[in-house]
Protein backbone atom coordinates (compact mmCIF):
# COMPACT_ATOMS: atom_id res chain seq x y z
CA UNK A 1 0.00 0.00 0.00
CA UNK A 2 1.29 3.45 -0.93
CA UNK A 3 1.07 5.93 1.93
CA UNK A 4 0.34 9.62 1.30
CA UNK A 5 3.44 10.84 3.19
CA UNK A 6 6.86 9.63 4.14
CA UNK A 7 7.43 9.26 7.89
CA UNK A 8 9.37 12.49 8.32
CA UNK A 9 6.46 14.36 6.73
CA UNK A 10 3.92 12.49 8.84
CA UNK A 11 5.60 13.37 12.12
CA UNK A 12 6.23 16.97 11.04
CA UNK A 13 2.45 17.47 11.02
CA UNK A 14 0.49 17.96 14.21
CA UNK A 15 -3.24 17.21 14.26
CA UNK A 16 -4.13 20.82 13.42
CA UNK A 17 -1.91 20.75 10.35
CA UNK A 18 -3.28 17.37 9.19
CA UNK A 19 -6.84 18.66 9.53
CA UNK A 20 -6.00 21.75 7.50
CA UNK A 21 -4.65 19.58 4.68
CA UNK A 22 -7.86 17.54 4.70
CA UNK A 23 -9.92 20.74 4.46
CA UNK A 24 -7.79 21.78 1.47
CA UNK A 25 -8.52 18.33 -0.06
CA UNK A 26 -4.84 17.48 -0.20
CA UNK A 27 -5.47 14.42 2.00
CA UNK A 28 -8.48 12.34 3.03
CA UNK A 29 -9.44 10.94 6.44
CA UNK A 30 -9.04 7.42 5.02
CA UNK A 31 -5.47 8.19 3.95
CA UNK A 32 -4.65 9.56 7.39
CA UNK A 33 -6.15 6.49 9.07
CA UNK A 34 -4.18 4.16 6.80
CA UNK A 35 -0.95 5.99 7.64
CA UNK A 36 -1.66 5.76 11.38
CA UNK A 37 -2.44 2.05 11.08
CA UNK A 38 0.84 1.53 9.22
CA UNK A 39 2.65 3.45 11.96
CA UNK A 40 1.20 1.11 14.57
CA UNK A 41 2.47 -1.88 12.60
CA UNK A 42 5.95 -0.35 12.55
CA UNK A 43 6.47 0.42 16.24
CA UNK A 44 3.95 -1.63 18.20
CA UNK A 45 6.03 -4.84 18.21
CA UNK A 46 8.63 -2.92 20.24
CA UNK A 47 6.46 -0.69 22.43
CA UNK A 48 3.19 -2.66 22.83
CA UNK A 49 1.28 0.63 23.03
CA UNK A 50 -1.87 -0.27 21.08
CA UNK A 51 -4.22 -3.05 22.13
CA UNK A 52 -6.47 -3.07 19.07
CA UNK A 53 -6.86 -1.28 15.75
CA UNK A 54 -10.41 -0.84 14.44
CA UNK A 55 -9.86 -1.92 10.85
CA UNK A 56 -13.40 -1.00 9.85
CA UNK A 57 -13.02 2.70 10.71
CA UNK A 58 -9.54 2.74 9.19
CA UNK A 59 -11.17 1.65 5.94
CA UNK A 60 -14.29 3.82 6.41
CA UNK A 61 -13.68 6.75 8.81
CA UNK A 62 -17.39 7.70 8.77
CA UNK A 63 -18.60 4.29 9.95
CA UNK A 64 -18.89 5.15 13.67
CA UNK A 65 -20.31 8.64 13.27
CA UNK A 66 -17.22 10.83 13.00
CA UNK A 67 -18.21 14.29 11.73
CA UNK A 68 -15.85 15.19 8.86
CA UNK A 69 -16.89 18.84 9.21
CA UNK A 70 -15.51 18.94 12.76
CA UNK A 71 -12.34 20.86 13.58
CA UNK A 72 -10.05 17.81 13.32
CA UNK A 73 -11.57 16.74 9.97
CA UNK A 74 -10.92 13.02 10.41
CA UNK A 75 -7.52 13.02 12.13
CA UNK A 76 -6.87 9.51 13.54
CA UNK A 77 -7.09 9.29 17.32
CA UNK A 78 -6.46 6.51 19.82
CA UNK A 79 -8.55 5.92 22.94
CA UNK A 80 -7.07 4.78 26.23
CA UNK A 81 -8.75 1.49 27.15
CA UNK A 82 -10.28 3.10 30.23
CA UNK A 83 -12.80 5.89 30.63
CA UNK A 84 -15.20 6.93 27.85
CA UNK A 85 -16.82 3.97 26.14
CA UNK A 86 -17.26 3.46 22.40
CA UNK A 87 -20.46 1.77 21.24
CA UNK A 88 -19.88 -1.82 20.16
CA UNK A 89 -16.17 -1.73 20.98
CA UNK A 90 -14.25 -3.69 23.58
CA UNK A 91 -13.15 -1.88 26.72
CA UNK A 92 -11.06 -4.28 28.81
CA UNK A 93 -9.34 -1.80 31.17
CA UNK A 94 -6.05 -3.71 31.27
CA UNK A 95 -7.70 -6.51 33.23
CA UNK A 96 -8.37 -10.20 32.68
CA UNK A 97 -11.61 -9.66 34.61
CA UNK A 98 -12.87 -7.42 31.80
CA UNK A 99 -11.88 -9.52 28.80
CA UNK A 100 -14.65 -9.48 26.23
CA UNK A 101 -16.36 -6.46 27.83
CA UNK A 102 -18.12 -4.64 25.00
CA UNK A 103 -19.74 -1.22 25.46
CA UNK A 104 -23.42 -0.78 24.70
CA UNK A 105 -23.18 2.96 23.95
CA UNK A 106 -20.86 5.88 23.40
CA UNK A 107 -20.06 7.94 26.47
CA UNK A 108 -20.95 11.63 26.28
CA UNK A 109 -17.31 12.66 25.76
CA UNK A 110 -16.90 10.05 23.02
CA UNK A 111 -19.71 11.79 21.16
CA UNK A 112 -17.96 15.14 21.60
CA UNK A 113 -14.77 13.66 20.14
CA UNK A 114 -16.60 12.31 17.12
CA UNK A 115 -18.36 15.66 16.60
CA UNK A 116 -14.93 17.34 16.75
CA UNK A 117 -13.87 15.25 13.75
CA UNK A 118 -11.60 12.79 15.54
CA UNK A 119 -11.53 9.32 13.97
CA UNK A 120 -11.30 6.86 16.88
CA UNK A 121 -9.24 4.08 15.31
CA UNK A 122 -8.11 1.95 18.25
CA UNK A 123 -7.36 1.33 21.94
CA UNK A 124 -4.17 1.97 23.91
CA UNK A 125 -2.82 0.15 26.95
CA UNK A 126 -3.42 0.89 30.62
CA UNK A 127 -2.48 -0.88 33.86
CA UNK A 128 -5.34 -2.77 35.46
CA UNK A 129 -8.13 -0.21 36.02
CA UNK A 130 -5.49 2.53 35.85
CA UNK A 131 -4.46 1.93 39.46
CA UNK A 132 -0.68 1.74 39.19
CA UNK A 133 2.14 3.53 37.44
CA UNK A 134 2.95 1.19 34.54
CA UNK A 135 1.11 -1.04 32.05
CA UNK A 136 3.27 -3.95 32.99
CA UNK A 137 1.74 -7.34 33.68
CA UNK A 138 3.24 -10.12 31.53
CA UNK A 139 -0.10 -11.96 31.66
CA UNK A 140 -1.74 -9.03 29.85
CA UNK A 141 0.93 -6.86 28.18
CA UNK A 142 4.10 -4.89 28.91
CA UNK A 143 4.27 -1.40 27.42
CA UNK A 144 7.78 -0.03 26.91
CA UNK A 145 9.19 3.48 26.64
CA UNK A 146 10.16 4.34 23.04
CA UNK A 147 13.10 6.41 24.30
CA UNK A 148 14.58 3.25 25.84
CA UNK A 149 12.82 -0.10 25.79
CA UNK A 150 14.45 -1.01 29.09
CA UNK A 151 12.20 1.48 30.87
CA UNK A 152 8.52 1.82 31.59
CA UNK A 153 6.40 4.61 30.11
CA UNK A 154 4.93 5.27 33.55
CA UNK A 155 1.15 5.43 33.62
CA UNK A 156 -1.59 5.01 33.66
CA UNK A 157 -1.99 6.50 30.15
CA UNK A 158 0.86 4.26 29.10
CA UNK A 159 0.00 3.28 25.53
CA UNK A 160 -1.07 6.79 24.63
CA UNK A 161 2.28 8.15 25.84
CA UNK A 162 4.29 5.64 23.83
CA UNK A 163 2.16 6.04 20.68
CA UNK A 164 2.39 9.84 20.62
CA UNK A 165 6.12 9.82 21.40
CA UNK A 166 6.87 7.22 18.70
CA UNK A 167 5.08 9.26 16.03
CA UNK A 168 2.06 6.99 15.57
CA UNK A 169 -0.49 9.78 16.02
CA UNK A 170 -0.06 13.44 16.97
CA UNK A 171 -2.83 13.38 19.57
CA UNK A 172 -4.32 10.64 21.75
CA UNK A 173 -6.81 10.25 24.60
CA UNK A 174 -5.68 10.00 28.21
CA UNK A 175 -7.21 10.01 31.69
CA UNK A 176 -5.90 11.42 34.96
CA UNK A 177 -6.91 10.48 38.51
CA UNK A 178 -3.61 11.43 40.16
CA UNK A 179 -1.16 12.21 37.36
CA UNK A 180 -2.00 9.63 34.70
CA UNK A 181 -1.96 12.14 31.84
CA UNK A 182 0.99 14.15 33.07
CA UNK A 183 3.39 11.55 34.49
CA UNK A 184 3.65 9.39 31.35
CA UNK A 185 3.70 12.54 29.19
CA UNK A 186 6.70 13.64 31.25
CA UNK A 187 8.61 10.37 30.84
CA UNK A 188 7.93 10.16 27.09
CA UNK A 189 8.49 13.74 25.97
CA UNK A 190 4.86 14.70 25.30
CA UNK A 191 2.62 17.57 26.40
CA UNK A 192 0.01 16.49 28.94
CA UNK A 193 -2.68 18.78 30.37
CA UNK A 194 -4.94 17.76 33.24
CA UNK A 195 -7.75 20.30 33.04
CA UNK A 196 -9.66 21.85 35.90
CA UNK A 197 -12.75 20.24 37.31
CA UNK A 198 -15.79 21.15 35.21
CA UNK A 199 -14.18 20.91 31.74
CA UNK A 200 -14.64 17.34 30.43
CA UNK A 201 -17.73 15.35 31.33
CA UNK A 202 -17.43 11.80 32.66
CA UNK A 203 -21.13 11.15 31.98
CA UNK A 204 -23.16 9.05 32.02
CA UNK A 205 -21.52 6.61 34.44
CA UNK A 206 -19.97 9.15 36.82
CA UNK A 207 -20.14 12.80 37.77
CA UNK A 208 -17.71 15.25 39.34
CA UNK A 209 -19.23 14.29 42.70
CA UNK A 210 -18.86 10.53 42.35
CA UNK A 211 -15.67 10.74 40.29
CA UNK A 212 -14.06 13.34 42.58
CA UNK A 213 -10.46 13.26 41.36
CA UNK A 214 -10.63 11.71 37.89
CA UNK A 215 -10.75 13.62 34.65
CA UNK A 216 -10.17 13.21 30.92
CA UNK A 217 -7.79 14.79 28.45
CA UNK A 218 -5.13 14.07 25.87
CA UNK A 219 -1.44 13.94 25.17
CA UNK A 220 0.01 15.78 22.21
CA UNK A 221 3.20 17.08 20.66
CA UNK A 222 2.09 20.72 20.24
CA UNK A 223 0.33 23.18 22.51
CA UNK A 224 -2.13 24.18 19.81
CA UNK A 225 -3.37 20.60 19.46
CA UNK A 226 -4.05 20.37 23.19
CA UNK A 227 -5.76 23.77 23.14
CA UNK A 228 -7.95 22.74 20.20
CA UNK A 229 -8.86 19.44 21.86
CA UNK A 230 -10.07 21.26 24.97
CA UNK A 231 -11.95 23.86 22.92
CA UNK A 232 -13.73 21.22 20.86
CA UNK A 233 -14.51 18.57 23.49
CA UNK A 234 -15.26 20.49 26.68
CA UNK A 235 -18.71 20.85 28.18
CA UNK A 236 -21.15 19.13 30.49
CA UNK A 237 -23.82 16.56 29.70
CA UNK A 238 -27.46 17.05 30.68
CA UNK A 239 -27.94 16.48 34.41
CA UNK A 240 -24.47 17.35 35.68
CA UNK A 241 -24.30 18.08 39.41
CA UNK A 242 -22.53 21.38 38.88
CA UNK A 243 -22.29 23.93 36.07
CA UNK A 244 -19.53 23.37 33.54
CA UNK A 245 -17.59 26.56 32.97
CA UNK A 246 -16.37 28.05 29.71
CA UNK A 247 -13.31 30.15 29.00
CA UNK A 248 -13.76 33.78 27.98
CA UNK A 249 -12.22 33.01 24.61
CA UNK A 250 -11.15 29.86 22.77
CA UNK A 251 -7.77 28.60 23.91
CA UNK A 252 -6.71 28.28 20.27
CA UNK A 253 -6.91 32.08 20.11
CA UNK A 254 -5.60 32.78 23.60
CA UNK A 255 -2.34 30.88 23.09
CA UNK A 256 -1.34 33.17 20.23
CA UNK A 257 -0.52 35.82 22.85
CA UNK A 258 2.20 35.57 25.48
CA UNK A 259 0.98 35.75 29.07
CA UNK A 260 1.87 38.81 31.12
CA UNK A 261 4.91 38.52 33.40
CA UNK A 262 3.96 35.84 35.92
CA UNK A 263 4.78 35.15 39.57
CA UNK A 264 6.13 31.59 39.38
CA UNK A 265 6.97 29.54 42.47
CA UNK A 266 9.47 26.67 42.27
CA UNK A 267 9.20 23.71 44.62
CA UNK A 268 10.40 20.15 44.93
CA UNK A 269 9.82 19.80 48.70
CA UNK A 270 6.26 18.50 48.78
CA UNK A 271 5.65 17.58 52.38
CA UNK A 272 7.75 14.51 53.17
CA UNK A 273 8.81 14.04 49.56
CA UNK A 274 11.94 15.39 47.84
CA UNK A 275 13.37 15.14 44.33
CA UNK A 276 16.83 13.80 43.55
CA UNK A 277 19.65 16.35 43.14
CA UNK A 278 19.72 15.89 39.36
CA UNK A 279 15.97 16.44 39.05
CA UNK A 280 16.23 19.54 41.26
CA UNK A 281 18.96 20.91 38.98
CA UNK A 282 16.70 20.38 35.96
CA UNK A 283 13.87 22.22 37.72
CA UNK A 284 16.24 25.10 38.48
CA UNK A 285 17.30 25.16 34.82
CA UNK A 286 13.64 25.45 33.79
CA UNK A 287 13.20 28.28 36.29
CA UNK A 288 16.13 30.21 34.79
CA UNK A 289 14.63 29.72 31.33
CA UNK A 290 11.35 31.25 32.52
CA UNK A 291 13.20 34.17 34.10
CA UNK A 292 14.73 34.91 30.70
CA UNK A 293 11.17 35.07 29.34
CA UNK A 294 10.43 37.87 31.81
CA UNK A 295 8.77 35.98 34.66
CA UNK A 296 9.56 36.34 38.37
CA UNK A 297 10.72 32.98 39.73
CA UNK A 298 11.30 32.19 43.43
CA UNK A 299 11.18 29.20 45.75
CA UNK A 300 7.77 28.85 47.44
CA UNK A 301 5.05 26.26 48.01
CA UNK A 302 1.50 26.06 49.36
CA UNK A 303 1.25 26.11 53.15
CA UNK A 304 -0.86 22.98 53.71
CA UNK A 305 -0.77 19.77 55.74
CA UNK A 306 0.75 17.58 53.02
CA UNK A 307 0.66 14.44 55.11
CA UNK A 308 -3.08 14.81 55.76
CA UNK A 309 -3.68 15.61 52.08
CA UNK A 310 -1.93 12.46 50.86
CA UNK A 311 -3.70 10.34 53.47
CA UNK A 312 -7.03 11.68 52.22
CA UNK A 313 -6.05 11.10 48.60
CA UNK A 314 -5.07 7.53 49.43
CA UNK A 315 -8.39 6.89 51.16
CA UNK A 316 -10.22 8.31 48.15
CA UNK A 317 -8.44 5.89 45.82
CA UNK A 318 -8.92 2.87 48.06
CA UNK A 319 -12.62 3.45 48.74
CA UNK A 320 -13.53 4.47 45.17
CA UNK A 321 -11.61 1.55 43.70
CA UNK A 322 -13.31 -0.95 46.01
CA UNK A 323 -16.76 0.21 44.95
CA UNK A 324 -15.81 0.17 41.27
CA UNK A 325 -14.56 -3.41 41.51
CA UNK A 326 -17.61 -4.51 43.48
CA UNK A 327 -19.88 -3.10 40.78
CA UNK A 328 -17.97 -4.91 38.05
CA UNK A 329 -17.98 -8.17 40.01
CA UNK A 330 -21.76 -7.91 40.51
CA UNK A 331 -22.28 -7.49 36.76
CA UNK A 332 -20.51 -10.83 36.32
CA UNK A 333 -22.37 -12.57 39.12
CA UNK A 334 -19.26 -12.71 41.32
CA UNK A 335 -18.96 -11.88 45.01
CA UNK A 336 -15.17 -11.84 45.29
CA UNK A 337 -12.33 -11.23 42.84
CA UNK A 338 -10.33 -14.26 41.78
CA UNK A 339 -6.51 -14.16 41.65
CA UNK A 340 -6.86 -15.58 38.15
CA UNK A 341 -8.74 -12.46 37.07
CA UNK A 342 -7.44 -9.60 39.23
CA UNK A 343 -3.89 -8.59 40.11
CA UNK A 344 -2.86 -9.12 43.76
CA UNK A 345 -2.60 -5.47 44.84
CA UNK A 346 -5.97 -4.73 43.25
CA UNK A 347 -7.48 -7.51 45.38
CA UNK A 348 -5.86 -6.12 48.54
CA UNK A 349 -7.09 -2.59 47.75
CA UNK A 350 -10.61 -3.96 47.20
CA UNK A 351 -10.51 -5.85 50.51
CA UNK A 352 -9.34 -2.80 52.44
CA UNK A 353 -11.63 -0.35 50.69
CA UNK A 354 -14.79 -2.33 51.36
CA UNK A 355 -14.36 -1.53 55.04
CA UNK A 356 -14.40 2.24 54.52
CA UNK A 357 -17.06 3.98 56.62
CA UNK A 358 -18.99 7.17 55.99
CA UNK A 359 -17.04 8.69 58.88
CA UNK A 360 -13.80 7.90 57.02
CA UNK A 361 -15.15 9.54 53.87
CA UNK A 362 -16.36 12.59 55.81
CA UNK A 363 -12.87 13.10 57.25
CA UNK A 364 -11.44 12.64 53.77
CA UNK A 365 -13.74 15.35 52.42
CA UNK A 366 -12.70 17.68 55.25
CA UNK A 367 -9.04 17.20 54.31
CA UNK A 368 -9.90 17.77 50.67
CA UNK A 369 -11.54 21.05 51.64
CA UNK A 370 -8.68 22.37 53.78
CA UNK A 371 -6.11 21.33 51.16
CA UNK A 372 -8.02 23.02 48.37
CA UNK A 373 -8.44 26.18 50.44
CA UNK A 374 -4.70 26.19 51.14
CA UNK A 375 -3.88 25.98 47.44
CA UNK A 376 -6.44 28.72 46.82
CA UNK A 377 -4.71 31.03 49.29
CA UNK A 378 -1.36 30.25 47.70
CA UNK A 379 -2.62 31.24 44.26
CA UNK A 380 -3.70 34.62 45.61
CA UNK A 381 0.06 35.40 45.74
CA UNK A 382 1.39 33.25 42.91
CA UNK A 383 0.20 32.59 39.35
CA UNK A 384 1.94 29.24 38.83
CA UNK A 385 3.80 26.67 40.90
CA UNK A 386 6.45 24.70 39.05
CA UNK A 387 7.68 21.27 40.15
CA UNK A 388 9.29 18.30 38.43
CA UNK A 389 6.78 15.78 37.11
CA UNK A 390 8.29 13.10 39.39
CA UNK A 391 10.62 13.12 42.38
CA UNK A 392 12.57 10.03 41.28
CA UNK A 393 13.74 8.66 37.92
CA UNK A 394 11.46 6.57 35.69
CA UNK A 395 11.75 2.91 36.80
CA UNK A 396 13.20 0.20 34.58
CA UNK A 397 10.85 -2.49 33.32
CA UNK A 398 10.35 -5.11 36.01
CA UNK A 399 10.37 -2.75 39.01
CA UNK A 400 7.44 -4.51 40.65
CA UNK A 401 7.26 -2.36 43.79
CA UNK A 402 5.20 0.21 41.84
CA UNK A 403 2.97 -2.34 40.12
CA UNK A 404 -0.30 -4.02 41.03
CA UNK A 405 1.48 -7.37 40.62
CA UNK A 406 3.52 -6.34 43.71
CA UNK A 407 3.66 -8.82 46.60
CA UNK A 408 3.72 -6.01 49.19
CA UNK A 409 1.22 -7.12 51.87
CA UNK A 410 0.47 -3.53 52.95
CA UNK A 411 -1.78 -1.38 50.77
CA UNK A 412 -0.81 1.79 52.62
CA UNK A 413 2.91 1.05 52.33
CA UNK A 414 2.44 0.39 48.59
CA UNK A 415 0.72 3.77 48.13
CA UNK A 416 3.36 5.53 50.23
CA UNK A 417 6.00 4.12 47.91
CA UNK A 418 4.09 5.51 44.91
CA UNK A 419 3.93 8.96 46.50
CA UNK A 420 7.69 9.04 47.09
CA UNK A 421 8.14 8.99 43.32
CA UNK A 422 4.90 10.48 41.99
CA UNK A 423 4.49 13.19 44.61
CA UNK A 424 3.75 16.32 42.61
CA UNK A 425 0.63 15.48 40.62
CA UNK A 426 -2.06 13.93 42.90
CA UNK A 427 -2.99 17.05 44.84
CA UNK A 428 -3.84 18.80 41.57
CA UNK A 429 -6.62 16.24 41.20
CA UNK A 430 -7.69 16.60 44.83
CA UNK A 431 -8.09 20.37 44.39
CA UNK A 432 -9.60 20.22 40.91
CA UNK A 433 -6.97 22.63 39.54
CA UNK A 434 -5.16 22.42 36.20
CA UNK A 435 -1.68 20.97 35.73
CA UNK A 436 0.44 20.53 32.63
CA UNK A 437 3.61 18.54 31.97
CA UNK A 438 5.99 20.12 29.47
CA UNK A 439 8.98 18.26 27.90
CA UNK A 440 11.68 20.70 28.97
CA UNK A 441 14.19 18.56 30.87
CA UNK A 442 16.10 15.28 30.96
CA UNK A 443 16.70 12.42 33.34
CA UNK A 444 20.18 11.04 33.91
CA UNK A 445 19.10 7.89 32.04
CA UNK A 446 18.50 9.92 28.88
CA UNK A 447 14.72 9.75 29.20
CA UNK A 448 12.69 12.97 29.04
CA UNK A 449 11.66 14.68 32.26
CA UNK A 450 8.51 16.75 32.29
CA UNK A 451 8.33 20.06 34.11
CA UNK A 452 4.96 20.35 35.84
CA UNK A 453 3.09 23.67 36.07
CA UNK A 454 -0.05 24.14 38.19
CA UNK A 455 -2.38 27.13 38.48
CA UNK A 456 -5.58 28.16 40.25
CA UNK A 457 -8.84 26.51 39.28
CA UNK A 458 -10.09 27.55 35.81
CA UNK A 459 -6.71 29.03 34.88
CA UNK A 460 -6.15 26.29 32.32
CA UNK A 461 -5.82 28.94 29.63
CA UNK A 462 -2.97 30.64 31.48
CA UNK A 463 -1.04 27.35 31.62
CA UNK A 464 -1.59 26.85 27.89
CA UNK A 465 -0.49 30.44 27.22
CA UNK A 466 2.69 29.86 29.20
CA UNK A 467 3.27 26.55 27.41
CA UNK A 468 2.83 28.23 24.03
CA UNK A 469 5.24 30.99 24.99
CA UNK A 470 7.83 28.37 25.96
CA UNK A 471 7.18 26.45 22.72
CA UNK A 472 7.80 29.58 20.65
CA UNK A 473 10.97 30.39 22.62
CA UNK A 474 12.22 26.86 21.88
CA UNK A 475 11.48 27.26 18.19
CA UNK A 476 8.93 24.47 18.50
CA UNK A 477 11.67 22.03 19.49
CA UNK A 478 10.47 20.26 22.61
CA UNK A 479 12.94 17.62 23.86
CA UNK A 480 15.73 19.72 22.32
CA UNK A 481 14.46 18.59 18.92
CA UNK A 482 15.38 14.96 19.62
CA UNK A 483 13.16 11.97 18.98
CA UNK A 484 13.10 8.56 20.67
CA UNK A 485 15.02 5.53 19.44
CA UNK A 486 11.80 3.73 18.56
CA UNK A 487 10.05 6.09 16.15
CA UNK A 488 8.23 5.71 12.87
CA UNK A 489 10.74 7.97 11.09
CA UNK A 490 13.80 6.06 12.30
CA UNK A 491 15.36 3.56 9.90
Amino acid sequence: MTLPMNWDEWTAHDATALAERVRKRELTPAELAAQAAAAIELVNPATCAVVEVFDDVVADPLKDGMDPAGFFAGVPFLMKDLGPTMKGRLQEMGSRLMRGNRAAADAFLTGKMRKAGLNLIGRTTTPEFGLCSSAENPAVYVTRNPWSLDYTTNGSSAGTAAAVAAGVVPLSHATDGGGSIRIPAGANGNIGLKPSRGVFSIAPGLSDISGYVSTQGCQSRTVRDTAAFVDQCRGGAPGEFMPYWKADEPYAEMIRRDPPPLRIALSHEWGDYRATPHIVSELERAGRFLERLGHRVEWAKPDIDYRAAFQAQTLCYISNFAQTISSLLALRGLERPSPDLLEPMCIRVWQLGMGTSYTDRFRMQAAFNTTSRGFGEFFEQWDVVLTPITALPTPPIGTTEYLTISDNPSVHDWFENLWRNFAYTPLTNLCGIPGISLPMAWQESGLPLGIHAQARQANDGLLLQLAAQIERALGGKWNDGRRPGVHVANP
